[in-house]
């Protein structure tokens, strides 16, 4: 088998957020690949807990991933701040083809785009892909995945970080499908009477408040806040008031574009052009529409650029669903050149955090070596980009460690689906609910 066919073959995705099929990107060819590992979410420490406990795991799926697409370099993307797994990663390289680029501790130093510039020098074309200019991306816990996947090993356990309004933060590993209420339960609990989840981070993650939701392969963290906190509360506000507020207040100060890292790096990103088009009804919607279509959706403009506290991000996350279902591909400008103010706009995370209102949380969440453990996980048959997967067993069937649950569907961009542990299948739906035997 070809490395491609066993990623395939175990369900690896993107573990950083994404998840994008893994075997996909090892199906291509490439000059460089990169290892993400900027973690610029405040509060979240999975992907450097992974760096410092399984640097060779990370520089054994980089060679890996470097052979099948035939790199000829290798470059671990992290943040200079996080010298434990620096120097992890410096002793792991030592005789390898792979490299150690480091970052500044900037927020959105992960995002594709500007991680690739930062690099290696080359701009990802407009609604491009890293591969339009020879470079693979993947998560470094993916990488750990694709080591794995190697050896005949497929993806049933996930690292994640419990951050927040939580007695302890800590960064564990857990069987895919265990609740986040359970692990945090298990870990010291919640240190708030009415908790909320921001899952995947306070700036990109989703805003729930089901407190049972399971994790996925490509959950990185949750973030735990009170109900009350201003964040939450903004974020809980529905998308018809968020759009009276921009309509009735937005003043078109630019604000949320000039902090744009898109923007930054030369793209025709303009959030203050979309929410102008709050203002109007059908008259120019389509057009000011445009000006969302390369958003990264980082949330810098909401949640640390605006001064009136608006929803330009949101604003523009609506404007490119409206694109998608009328079928509006991008027709902007094709040049792209970075902003001379690129380096002096970029924000630190600590004052990305003070903004927020989180520096009380900014703790330390280290891996706790001993991986958690539960009697009943719920395994979403849809936990990556594409298609759901597809079951394979039924209620009452008894499966193994490791077992296929549930595979791709022919012809379909999707990723298949392992049982953590030896269970009893308990039903299946949009889901396949295991209870340990």
């Amino acid at each position: 088998m070809t490395l491609a066919e066993q990623v395939q073959a175990a369900g690896v995705v993107g573990a950083g957020g994404g998840g994008f099929p893994t075997h996909v990107k090892l199906s291509a060819k490439a000059e460089i690949v990169i290892a993400n590992g900027a973690e610029c979410e405040p509060l979240l420490h999975k992907d450097a807990a992974t760096m410092e406990h399984r640097a060779a795991e990370i520089v054994r799926g980089m060679e890996l991933a470097m052979e099948a697409v035939g790199a000829r370099e290798g470059v671990i993307g992290v943040k200079a701040k996080r010298k434990q797994a620096v120097a992890a990663l410096e002793a792991a390289c030592q005789g390898s083809p792979v490299r150690i680029h480091l970052l500044g501790d900037y927020y959105p130093a992960g995002d594709e785009y500007d991680l690739v510039y930062t690099v290696t020098g080359r701009l990802i074309p407009p609604a491009g892909i890293p591969l339009h200019v020879g470079v693979v991306v993947m998560n470094v816990e993916t990488l750990v995945n694709v080591a794995a996947a190697h050896e005949n090993r497929p993806v049933t356990h996930k690292t994640v970080t419990l951050a927040g309004a939580v007695n302890r933060p800590v960064t564990v590993t857990v069987p895919v499908g265990m609740s986040f209420r359970e692990a945090i339960e298990a870990t010291g609990g919640f240190a708030t009477d009415e908790p909320v989840y921001f899952i995947g981070g306070l700036m990109m993650g989703q805003l729930s408040d089901d407190l049972d939701a399971p994790i996925t392969k490509t959950a990185t963290g949750v973030v735990v806040l009170p109900r009350s906190h201003r964040i939450a509360q903004r974020k809980l506000q529905p998308a018809d008031v968020q759009n009276r507020i921009g309509k009735s207040a937005c003043d078109q100060c630019r604000y949320c574009t000039e902090y744009c890292p898109r923007f930054l790096l030369g793209y025709a990103v303009e959030p203050h052009q979309v929410m102008r088009s709050l203002a109007f009804t059908e008259t120019g919607k389509d057009f000011w529409n445009q000006w969302a279509a390369l958003c990264c959706a980082c949330g810098l403009c909401t949640l640390y650029g605006c001064p009136e506290e608006l929803f330009p991000k949101e604003a523009c996350d609506q404007a490119k669903a409206e694109m998608r279902a009328a079928g509006i591909k991008w027709s902007g400008p094709t040049e792209v050149k970075p902003h001379p103010m690129r380096d002096g706009r970029r924000v630190p995370i600590r004052t990305l955090a003070r903004k927020l209102h989180v520096l009380d949380y900014d703790l330390p969440a280290p891996l706790q070596p001993e991986p958690l453990d539960t009697d009943r996980l719920t395994l979403p048959l849809k936990q990556h980009a594409g298609s759901p997967a597809e079951p394979v067993v039924r209620p009452g069937d008894r499966v193994e460690a490791g077992q296929l649950i549930a595979r791709i569907p022919e012809k379909s961009l999707g990723a298949n689906l392992h049982a953590p542990y030896a269970a009893r299948v308990v039903s299946v739906n949009h889901s396949i609910i295991l209870e340990k035997a």
